[in-house]
Order: structure tokens, then C-alpha cells, then sequence
């Protein structure tokens, strides 16, 4: 684990074997061990490993803090109760009925995945409501002996919650600030259906904005020590990827097709602000085919372009 301050650290879950696609924040006290974003039940193992090398065990585990219910942020949070019923868990109110019911929640993102469910995301036990913490934003959160403002922070999810910790000036805003895999200054919006509202999105980057953080905490990748200039290159980028989908909206051609020319484009655009390797971390932690889709369904349902929403 690497640290960010002191009592606050941070490990590589390894998701499906890469570096620098999910990352963990592990906050801790002498009252117990909190854990922000604890990732899919395929990293559980990767996870567990790294809590043991700094003796940590599931019975330390007291809080999990939830930015959203994204599989590949919160899938192993059922697995992690189990292990030990006295975990709290915080999540967005709009999010907590699918971690106590989920259902809908798996079938919305077998939609996305198909067979590769089990493998990506492996086994999601449903969470006993007792043990779920509703937030809506403007609470207050006591954890591991520190205190975390919250914010609704919509825009990628609707149920997405954003958590400042003052004493160490971190901000955990999960996807809400992009994906950023190194210190290259690029900020890539993942934006995969059905939520994706670009000008709420706007607001809560301007909300995370006035919080004035030292330090951006995102989970896929990691600390980020430059807020401001952060925030700028994400809004360039979330504004270059939504204009290129609604001109490849335009005309008539078929949706594969589509799909084909704005993941080449997006290719390309990586490429021209990262190397290479590191271009190929962001279809890790966020497939172009599924920004394609959540993009397209933003504009579909604002009336721009022909084709039904998918």
C-alpha cells in the first residue's frame, strides 16, 4: 500500500491482472479500519493480501464508503458483510435499495457485460439493509477517527456521492473526476449508460471545484495532487468526447458501424495525449464501446440523432 497522509493509504487491486486501473483507499485508527470504494469480488483476494501485509483483517473492517454502486466499485461490499456483519456501509440513497436488493442492479450490468459477468466482476451478495447507511448529500461521516463531508456528485451516476476528508484536504470522488492511470495530465470521463447527464456532471466537477482539495482521490487511478488543473483537462475532455458523439450521430448509418468509427477516434485521441501503454489502462477501467453507448443514449434521449435509445 502506498500512503497519501498519515492513517490514509491506498493499494492496487490488480484488476484482471493490470497496474493502475482500481484503486482502494484504506483510512485507519485505533477504532477500526475504513475502506473507500473496496472494488469487484474478483480483486477480493488481491485486496485481502494487501490489508494482511499491514495487518489488517476483515475484523478490523468497521466502514466501507461507497462513491457509487458501479460493480467495479462496490461489487465485493456483500462479501466483506458477510466476513463481518458489524460493517457500516455508506451509499447514495438512490444506491442502497440495489446493494440490499440487487437484482436490477446485476441485470442492468449484465445487459452491458453478457458472459463476462462472472469474470469481471464475479459473485455480488446482496447486503443486509441494517447494515446500509443511506446518504443524500450535506452529511456528515465519522470513520476510522476522522470526519468526511458529503456531496451528491451526479452526472457519471445518478447515485453518486463524493466524500472530503478536511484533516488531510483528500477528496474520494470516485469517477466523478475521471480516470486518470498516471501523473500525464489527463482526465478521461468514463461513460457508460444509463445515467450519463453531461450538465449535471458539469456541476458537481464545479461542486468538487469549490471544496478547494489539496489532493484528488479518484479510483481508477489513485491520489492526484494538482485539483484544479485536473478538473480543467477533464471538463476539455468530457466536452471533446460528447461533441464527437453527436456528430457520429448524425446520417444513416448502422449502430455498429457508429460504435467502430468512435472507439477508432477515441483511440487516436489517446494516443495523442498519453503512450501507448498507458492509453490502453483507460478501455480498461472504462471500454470505449460502453462510452459510446452512454453517450449516445445522453443525446438519444434529448431528440439528436436517428435510432432508439440502447
Amino acid at each position: 500500500m502506498q500512503t497519501i497522509a498519515p492513517g490514509l493509504t491506498y493499494t492496487d487491486l490488480k484488476f484482471q491482472g493490470h497496474a493502475r486501473v482500481i484503486a482502494t483507499a484504506v483510512v485507519q485508527n485505533p477504532e477500526g479500519v475504513a475502506l473507500v470504494d473496496p472494488g469487484p469480488s474478483t480483486s477480493l483476494d488481491t485486496l485481502r493480501g494487501a490489508l494482511a501485509e499491514h495487518g489488517i483483517t476483515a475484523a478490523d473492517l468497521r466502514w466501507l464508503l461507497l462513491t457509487h454502486i458501479h460493480l467495479d466499485h462496490a461489487g465485493v461490499v456483500g462479501l466483506l458483510v458477510r466476513e463481518n456483519p458489524e460493517i457500516t456501509v455508506y451509499v447514495h440513497e438512490r444506491g442502497a435499495p440495489h446493494m440490499v436488493e440487487p437484482s436490477k442492479l446485476l441485470a442492468s450490468a449484465t445487459r452491458l457485460y453478457g458472459d463476462d459477468m462472472d469474470r469481471l466482476w464475479g459473485e455480488f451478495l446482496p447486503v443486509p439493509r441494517a447494515n446500509v447507511h443511506a446518504l443524500s448529500g450535506g452529511e456528515l461521516v465519522e470513520a476510522a477517527g476522522r470526519v468526511f463531508e458529503v456531496a451528491s456528485i451526479p452526472g457519471h451516476a445518478s447515485h453518486h456521492v463524493g466524500y472530503l476528508d478536511r484533516s488531510s484536504g483528500v477528496a474520494f470522488v470516485g469517477d466523478t473526476a475521471g480516470i486518470r492511470t498516471g501523473r500525464d495530465l489527463f482526465a478521461m470521463p468514463p461513460t457508460p449508460p444509463p445515467d450519463i447527464d453531461v450538465e449535471t456532471w458539469i456541476q458537481s466537477v464545479e461542486l468538487i471545484r469549490r471544496w478547494e482539495p489539496s489532493t484528488l482521490f479518484v479510483t481508477h487511478f489513485g491520489p492526484h495532487e494538482d485539483p484544479q488543473e485536473h478538473l480543467d483537462v477533464f471538463l476539455e475532455h468530457l466536452s471533446v468526447m460528447t461533441e464527437m458523439v453527436r456528430k457520429n450521430l448524425d446520417g444513416e448509418r448502422k449502430e455498429d458501424d457508429r460504435i467502430r468509427a468512435f472507439v477508432d477516434k477515441m483511440r487516436v485521441y489517446l494516443q495523442r495525449h498519453l503512450p501507448a501503454a498507458e492509453a490502453a489502462l483507460y478501455d480498461h477501467a472504462a471500454p470505449l464501446t460502453q462510452c459510446w453507448l452512454g453517450l449516445a443514449r445522453y443525446w438519444r434521449k434529448r431528440g439528436v440523432g436517428t435510432g432508439g435509445l440502447r
